[in-house]
């Protein structure tokens, strides 16, 4: 085959396998910085080497080889086609029961598929826990100092632990804002290769680490990791794995059908540290004006709330400078009496003759239990029950979740849910796909009507997609493996190998028919020919894989559903491109050459 017989073929492939790659474009968010970059690569790569092969090559050839030229194979394309001939004229002669099976599989793979489950990304390994500690709350600093320094003791007793440090409270630049009674704590881990069981894993210390930590009286905890934890805030305002939101107007209803939902979701395979957020149980400080006696001594609500909140809360007084540096002048009671109810009801209040009367005489002071925040979105107050995710796929956890609280959860009128967290991107990433992929596909499809002006022959080459998936599904449950973004784009990458090998090998079917008229030999000897271009597009592209199959290094977790859909997808590819295509080819073309 000369040089321009190659430049079509050439052309198309190329354009299939960049256009291939525009659904990764598509993506926005986390998961698109993370594959974009892949994919510029990849269809910049290719780019690159057709324009080298139709120019530098040719060029180079001519240069220099000179002289008397044979072609030999090596003895493993000996071997291989001494082994395929039989098999493909075997495949030919029993095509029913060939077609037949690459039906079944196929329709065995989509059934697989829905099985494995789902996940946005696949969690990485940081190597480090975060752990999330809440107290009661109106916990003061310092008795909340108190217990951090028991619970890090505790923590630092596992000899897998290097070091602990946690954050309490707001900081002056409040880019994270707290309350005294909840603390980030991150606790730095060893190297795997120090700890005293090598073989243990990081999920079975964080079991034991919590079975611990459960005997502290006062806790609650949430464990994560330190980018797990931002990642999950930043998309659902929530730092766990999934939160649910319960929306409606009155806070004591939304705490009951919290703790409703908080029951359902305990209930569940695979829920870790499930819990309602702290929305009540703030002790606070009442007090309550008696107007009647108030009115008996000749005073005012405004005077009294004034005269208490400059005692308690304080009051400016002015201001002082120092060069520079300015400091405000606060007057209010000591510490000791502002905590002291008792001493706070003695409390002269100043009647306007010049006397006094205690505070007790004209209002009733109370400590009783109000509510610790009220969150508010989209202008409807708001409570959430957190869980993270364990021993399961994000995608079939929730859904569980959602079908139970639906039969289970008492939900009044008037009050609504809204799911949150990490399967939100999943969510998003999956309708954006479900829209892209399938106009890509049938972009694909119109280049290879256009490539062979048949639509049977575009049919024949696009069945390789369906074929080339069901090795990716079954290494993904070989593997266990759930279905997640980083496998799609597995999925992706494989339809337009597939796609190529169908065109490498069906081109040159094609021609050989065309020239000599004879379907059958024609296509038992351009398989043979193309034998060769089939099985070096298959070792390049998996063999390449293979060590994002195999890494355990970080990210790894990311990279290896990628490999492992590309290896397994590519093998299946290769294997029913050369057995099915050829089938598919002779049954589609035998009345013409009846005819």
């Amino acid at each position: 085959m000369t040089t321009t017989e190659v430049i079509r073929p050439s052309l198309f492939g190329v354009a299939i396998i960049t256009i291939v790659y525009i659904p990764i474009f598509s993506l926005t968010g986390v998961e698109g910085k993370m594959f974009h970059p892949m994919a510029a690569t990849v269809v910049m790569a290719l780019l690159s080497a057709m324009i080298l092969s139709l120019t530098i090559v040719p060029a180079a050839v001519a240069v220099f080889m000179s002289g008397k030229i044979s072609e030999k194979e090596s003895i493993v394309i000996t071997k291989a086609k001494s082994a395929y001939r039989p098999l493909l004229k075997l495949a030919l002669k029993f095509r029913w029961a060939v077609v037949s099976f690459a039906t079944f599989l196929v329709m065995f793979c989509l059934w697989l598929a829905s099985t494995l489950g789902s996940e946005f990304i696949p969690q990485l390994n940081e190597g480090d826990i975060a752990l999330h500690a809440m107290r009661i709350p109106g916990t003061g600093l310092e008795q909340a100092v108190e217990m951090q320094e028991i619970l890090e003791k505790r923590i630092k007793a596992f000899p897998e632990v290097e070091k602990v440090f946690a954050r309490i409270g707001t900081a002056e630049v409040a880019t994270d804002p707290m309350p005294p009674n909840v603390a980030d704590n991150f606790v730095i881990l060893k190297p795997q290769s120090q700890w005293p069981d090598t073989s243990k894993t990081k999920e079975k210390l964080v079991e034991e680490m919590e079975r611990a930590l459960e005997e502290l009286p006062g806790n609650n905890y949430e464990f994560t990791q330190p980018i797990q934890m931002r990642f999950n805030e930043l998309i659902s305002g929530v730092r766990a794995d999934l939160g649910i939101k319960i929306f409606g107007d009155d806070l004591d209803q939304l705490v009951l059908t919290a703790n409703d939902v908080l029951k359902v979701v305990n209930g569940i395979d695979g829920a870790a540290d499930a819990r309602v957020e702290q929305v009540t149980g703030l002790p606070t400080l009442s007090v309550i004006p008696n107007r009647t006696a108030l009115g008996r001594y000749g005073l005012n609500v405004a005077e009294l709330q004034d005269w208490v909140s400059a005692a308690i809360g304080g009051e400016s007084a002015g201001i002082i400078y120092e060069g520079d540096r300015r400091f405000e002048l606060v007057v209010r009671l000591p510490e000791t009496t502002r905590r002291d109810i008792d001493r706070l009801k003695f409390l002269p209040v100043p009647l306007k003759n010049g006397d006094y009367v205690p505070l007790e005489e004209v209002a009733t002071l109370d400590i009783s239990p109000a509510p610790a925040q009220i969150s508010r979105e989209n202008g409807k107050r708001r409570i959430v029950v957190t869980a993270n995710v364990r021993g399961r796929d994000l995608g079939s956890f929730v859904k569980e979740v959602q079908e139970t609280i639906r039969e289970k959860a008492d939900i009044p009128p008037g009050y609504w849910l809204d799911y949150g967290g990490t399967f939100e991107q999943l969510e998003s990433a999956s309708q954006r796909l479900s829209i892209v992929v399938p106009l890509t596909l049938l972009v694909i499809l119109g280049i290879l009507v256009m490539a062979f002006s048949s639509f049977e022959d575009a049919l024949i080459i696009f069945s390789g997609v369906p074929l080339a998936l069901t090795g990716g599904v079954l290494s993904l449950y070989f593997r266990d493996m759930p279905l997640s973004i980083s496998a799609g784009i597995g999925f992706i990458a494989l339809s337009g190998v597939a796609v190529l090998n169908g065109l490498v090998m069906l081109a040159f079917i094609r021609q050989l028919w065309h020239e000599t008229g004879q379907l059958t030999e024609s296509i038992i000897e351009g398989a043979m020919i193309r034998l060769r271009p089939v099985l070096m597009t298959a070792l390049v592209a998996s063999l390449g894989f293979v060590p994002m199959a195999l890494n355990t290094g970080t990210g790894a977790e990311v990279q290896r559903p990628l490999a492992t859909v590309v290896i397994g997808g590519i093998i299946s590819s290769t294997i029913l491109t050369l057995l099915v295509l050829p089938v598919l080819y002779q049954w589609v073309h035998r009345r013409e050459t009846k005819k």
